[in-house]
């Protein structure tokens, strides 16, 4: 284990202006930064939904982000679920 605590597993559903500013590309570029894996993709509905794992003080940080989301995105709100990891994912993607 690292100095970030233990590792979790994270789910959130962010909504607001949240699709066609690039906000999946950025969670992937942010979740990278923070060593986290995963997955972000949107939902129908218009929000975007993200799945990550990673040490407890990165998913703080990534929760952070989330919360403000890249420049052109308005975040009206973020929900956010913890669980055990699972170890199944080994990079962060970007899911179409």
């Amino acid at each position: 284990m690292g100095q970030g605590g233990a590792r979790r597993r994270l789910h959130l559903r962010i909504r607001g202006l949240v699709q066609g500013v690039s906000f999946r590309w950025h969670t992937r570029r942010i979740a990278g930064s923070l060593g986290l894996t995963g997955w972000v993709r949107n939902l129908p509905d218009g929000s975007v939904e993200v799945m990550a794992e990673g040490e407890e003080d990165a998913l703080q940080n990534f929760i952070a982000w989330c919360r403000k989301g890249p420049e052109l995105a308005r975040v009206e709100s973020v929900e956010e679920h913890f669980a055990d990891p699972t170890g199944e994912f080994f990079d962060f993607r970007l899911i179409h």
